[in-house]
């Protein structure tokens, strides 16, 4: 993953969080809300910045998604925003690395 910063000025976090929900099961789409996809979302930027992958373009990086799941989890069970299982927010997770593969962000 290397990142685009002119690409990433396209990132809307409205269009993310529909293109999200168009990619949940019907089960979740009723589970979150348009709130609770945009604080998960900041939650996944958290987890880049810390980690520093949104600070070098030419630097590859593989992200590991159960890592940035667990991280996901245990902060939003620490601000006490939700209890999501591993499943849950990894339908999160892939719908938002989705969209940003969409707006060629992450190439």
């Amino acid at each position: 993953m290397n990142v685009n910063d002119e690409d990433f000025m396209d990132y809307d976090d409205d269009e993310a969080i529909k293109y999200i929900r168009n990619q949940l099961p019907q089960e979740l789409k009723e589970k979150f809300n348009d709130d609770d996809l945009n604080y998960l979302i900041d939650l996944i930027y958290e987890f880049y910045e810390e980690k520093g992958y949104l600070n070098d373009e030419e630097t590859e990086v593989d992200i590991d998604l159960d890592e940035l799941t667990a991280y996901v989890i245990k902060n939003a069970q620490k601000d006490k925003v939700g209890y999501y299982t591993e499943e849950e927010i990894h339908f999160v997770v892939d719908g938002e690395i989705a969209y940003c593969d969409s707006l060629g962000i992450f190439e």
